[in-house]
């Protein structure tokens, strides 16, 4: 079989981080114990030993742990390309991603500084017993985080976005006016409707939906009774691909837990949950300058919203977790960003003594607990619930907070929005701009959330459902302009920002699916 060198290569690097995995161990220590049954013969060693895998599952945890692979690092565009292009092809992306993580770090190290906190210290052993014993009620301890304020908002992250331009483009050369309406003025590719379109093609107007056939004035038996079973099916066969397909379409409620845990391949082994077990216990033994803003986070977001308040404890132990997470560092091989350094006290400068901070590379946000605020309604065991954020978290939500040229990222998230407004609503986007009510400026935060504390939460699941079944956030953007398109009546009538955001402040009764669907498919072209 000739292979081309991309594929040959792909297959390389994959076989190459599959070897040092659990499930790699587990299918050798099987193979080796199944050459003890009578059936598997020595002519025939290879093939029966094969088919005994076959029977017994382990071929197709091997296939999801290879879909999984294929899904999380993408192979590189082309054999020859250095390491910094699968992080991030375009060189002033990557420059100006290392701007705003040097002036992130700053900030919290100025904090630090200022406070006079630590930026990290071994607990007392008194504190220690203290916090193991309210482990599961966290949310009834009221810390003083008053000195404490986020490292920044979406808002600030917004003009570091508004602010990037390509020193190789000449805007000039743009033959179309309206390129020059919006607040993103880099030249990217994005999908317009009829590619969209296409990408999408399971979301037309013909095709059975949930969040759409499922609402109580249709009979179940027209569509949700058959596609329950179809679901029922899928999670039977623990087939990945066939649960990401089948996601595109929605997951019915009583499966959406076990279907999106298929689609990410989190299995949820004992070594899993000993793993979670290991990162509580790095939180209860060491304190970090991160934790007060993750407190603090959950307390300005999810503690005030009506749909998460009663996830308070879980929040707290997910995210404390995901700080002391060295795993997650591996996703930076494929992020254009880099995980920020700190120096050991005394030794400021010196290189050898520099060390990730956080463990995990990610510095909090305000609004970072809500990535995980959702998956609370279909996870109550705290180690599948961290499993599943973290894949979530290295797959999809990075690239939200990190400058790429990615179609998913969201650079691109901004500019198809901008682009489909401009398009196919002119009108309302020359008005809003014309009255300093950038369209961009009021959904920006709605999309660097992925519509997280936004949406009502049955609407959010649905909306997620597709974002794992097209392993794409393109869906984000375009429920994004969607939202415009809806309330743009109103919107033509407003003469000021704050009357625009005012119009558009409350999306909790808004229906995700119908609003896609009528935007994509029912737009005039």
């Amino acid at each position: 079989m000739n292979e081309c060198p991309e594929l040959s290569l792909t297959i390389a690097q994959i076989v190459q981080r599959l070897k040092g995995s659990h499930l790699h161990s587990q299918i050798e220590r099987e193979a080796k114990e199944c050459l003890h049954q009578p059936e598997i013969k020595l002519g025939s060693l290879k093939e029966d030993v094969r088919n005994f895998l076959r029977a017994s599952g382990w071929e197709r945890r091997l296939q999801n742990a290879v879909y999984r692979e294929l899904h999380v690092q993408r192979p590189p565009c082309h054999p020859a390309a250095p390491p910094e292009h699968l992080k991030e092809p375009l060189a002033y992306m990557r420059k100006a991603q290392a701007s705003w993580e040097k002036r992130v770090l700053k900030s919290l190290n100025s904090m630090s500084t200022e406070l006079g906190v630590p930026l990290a210290r071994m607990r007392p052993a008194v504190e220690q017993k203290e916090l193991t014993n309210k482990w599961n009620e966290m949310g009834t301890d009221e810390p003083d985080l008053s000195r404490f304020r986020p490292v920044y908002a979406p808002k600030d992250f917004l003009e570091v976005v508004i602010s990037l331009r390509n020193p190789n483009h000449d805007s000039s050369e743009d033959v179309n006016v309206k390129s020059h309406w919006g607040l993103i003025q880099v030249p990217l590719n994005v999908r317009d409707i009829p590619k969209l379109r296409q990408a999408f093609s399971e979301l037309n107007l013909n095709t059975g939906q949930l969040g759409i056939d499922d609402s109580a004035h249709i009979h179940p038996d027209l569509f949700e009774n058959e596609y329950v079973q179809t679901g029922k099916k899928v999670v039977e066969e623990q087939d990945s691909a066939a649960a990401q397909q089948y996601s595109r379409q929605g997951c019915p409620t009583g499966l959406r837990a076990d279907l999106w845990a298929l689609v990410l391949n989190s299995t949820n082994q004992p070594q899993d949950v000993m793993y979670y077990e290991q990162l509580k216990a790095g939180v209860i033994h060491h304190d970090l300058l991160v934790d007060n803003l993750i407190y603090k986070d959950v307390k300005l977001t999810a503690s005030n919203d009506d749909y998460y308040f009663v996830f308070e404890d879980f929040l707290y132990q997910v995210l404390l977790c995901f700080s002391r997470d060295t795993a997650v560092l591996e996703h930076f091989k494929y992020n254009s960003a880099t995980p920020p350094k700190s120096y050991i006290e005394g030794k400021v400068g010196v290189e050898e003594c520099a060390v990730v901070y956080p463990p995990n590379g990610v510095i909090p946000f305000h609004g970072f607990s809500m990535y995980v605020a959702p998956l609370c309604y279909l996870y109550n065991e705290p180690s599948k619930l961290y499993s599943v954020f973290r894949e979530m978290y290295i797959r999809y939500f990075f690239r939200l907070h990190s400058i790429s040229s990615s179609p998913s990222g969201i650079v691109s998230l901004c500019l198809q929005f901008e682009r489909l407004l401009q398009t196919h609503l002119p009108q309302l986007f020359y008005h809003l701009r014309q009255i300093d009510a950038q369209p961009l400026r009021i959904a920006f935060k709605w999309m660097v959330r992925a519509f997280s504390g936004y949406l009502s939460t049955d609407q959010l699941l649905l909306l997620w459902d597709r974002i794992l079944g097209y392993d794409s956030l393109e869906i984000v953007a375009v429920l994004a302009a969607a939202v415009f398109a809806f309330r743009a009546e109103n919107l033509m009538e407003v003469t000021s920002l704050a009357s625009a955001e005012a119009v558009l402040a409350d999306l909790s009764t808004l229906k995700v699916m119908p609003l896609i669907q009528i935007f994509l498919f029912a737009t005039a072209i």
